[in-house]
């Protein structure tokens, strides 16, 4: 039985055959692209962070709370945009954000203080956070007509549009002033919006035909679904502040603590972002096979010591290698969170996990910089070791929500029975 719902729900090109529908198969190319652009505009801009903490003359914890500006206009934001999503829908929402974010990117080049760079990427984390709402939203739609995990592969497109902006980022960052290179990327990011946004358009939220059982369940969760919101959020929350910090401060670490070449230190969250790619790739398969306990606090613990060589190591190459190993290990945390709090609560859960998860990026921009200021770079950093072991310990806390009903964790793998691992429950949250 599982292996016949398996190939009755497997995407095109993959182990099960050619059945999905084709308007499925557009839908997720198109939110795929919408993830790797999201990706790209986002890594396009911090590694030009270096320069453009030179542009402004912000020292480390100036420069920390200037960054503090792109997560909490995120923050404030995203539970804006969960509602959004519920009214308008979550396609329409991410096309938006997809033109207001490249348009907010080019604004942090034409800054000349750390207080005008902070004000412009207010409204730079404002379009982001609205982005990654709205698209998760939207996935997570999918993924309930889909039937099957397929939420890591998202993120493998942010990761992969990661690691291709930060290349080219690390290739132009010699030759090209950041006013111009964030320009181009608002050139592209507009372009792609324009060719993709209309497949979003056209075909609303997929809604799953519900089962008699399902029709009598409250739309709301349940206190305890509620609680296991708040705890998936809590993870997501971890993990956010080990990508934000190797995001905002893993470049300025290799150029400055390691003596590393600007080219050579962009590519260091190029590398990392190479290995979440990886990581996100194989997480489907992770997630069948290990379940999601065991995932999640595999992944922790490899972040752990990741992030321990990569913050730690005498040389610039023990410290990417650390760098890939802390990817490999923050890979499929994040999406498991956001995925599990979607399928408890809809675009309210998204909103309330991504809010959460982006709190990290809230407190580790400022907290590195003071810690920077107080003892040094390298030892701030270990606080995102910190963390992941946290969010091993806390997943395996939350071992025992995957023992709820099949309803609520649809792709446990072992965790869950052979005969409801394939059952998926429909999204609660699919537009107004």
């Amino acid at each position: 039985m599982p292996q016949l719902n398996k190939l009755r729900t497997a995407l095109p090109g993959g182990p099960g055959g050619n059945t999905a529908p084709p308007s499925l198969a557009r839908l997720r190319t198109a939110l795929t692209v919408f993830f790797a652009l999201d990706g790209f505009l986002f890594a396009g801009w911090v590694v030009r962070i270096p320069a453009i903490k030179h542009q402004t003359g912000a020292s480390a914890s100036t420069l920390g709370l200037a960054l503090l500006g792109v997560s909490a206009g995120a923050v404030v934001t995203m539970t804006l945009t969960g509602r959004l999503c519920r009214r308008f829908g979550s396609h329409p929402v991410t096309v938006v954000c997809g033109v207001l974010l490249p348009l907010s990117i080019a604004l942090p080049a034409q800054t000349r203080s750390a207080l005008a760079l902070g004000l412009v990427l207010l409204v730079f984390g404002a379009a982001y956070g609205g982005m990654n709402v709205a698209m998760n939203s939207a996935a997570v739609d999918l993924v309930a007509a889909l039937r099957r995990p397929v939420m890591p592969s998202f993120h493998a497109a942010f990761s992969l549009g990661g690691m291709v902006g930060a290349g080219l980022g690390g290739l132009v960052a010699g030759g090209l002033s950041p006013a111009m290179h964030l320009f181009t990327l608002t050139g592209i990011g507009l372009l792609v919006t324009a060719a993709v946004g209309p497949v979003l358009l056209r075909q609303p939220p997929p809604k799953p035909a519900s089962t008699a059982d399902d029709a009598e369940k409250p739309r709301r969760p349940a206190g305890r679904a509620r609680r296991m919101v708040l705890l998936f959020g809590v993870i997501a929350l971890c993990t956010a502040y080990g990508e934000g910090a190797l995001a905002d401060w893993g470049a300025l670490h290799l150029e400055q603590d390691l003596h590393a070449h600007p080219g050579v230190a962009a590519a260091g969250y190029s590398l990392f972002a190479l290995a979440m790619t990886a990581g996100r790739l194989s997480g489907t398969a992770l997630l069948e096979r290990l379940g999601q306990t065991r995932t999640l606090v595999a992944g922790g613990a490899t972040a752990t010591a990741g992030m321990l060589l990569g913050s730690l190591a005498p040389t610039t190459w023990l410290a990417l290698l650390g760098f890939a190993v802390t990817g490999l290990g923050l890979a499929n945390i994040f999406p498991v969170a956001v995925g599990r709090a979607g399928e408890l609560a809809g675009p309210g859960g998204v909103a309330a996990a991504s809010t959460l998860g982006y709190g990290g990026m809230l407190l580790g921009p400022p907290a590195i910089g003071f810690l920077t200021d107080w003892f040094s770079l390298p030892l701030a950093l270990t606080t995102v070791a910190l963390l992941a072991a946290a969010a091993a310990a806390l997943g395996y806390g939350a071992r025992n929500a995957a023992h709820t009903s099949a309803n609520e964790w649809p792709y446990s793998g072992r965790d869950s029975s052979p005969e409801t691992r394939w059952k998926c429950r429909p999204s609660t949250g699919s537009g107004p």
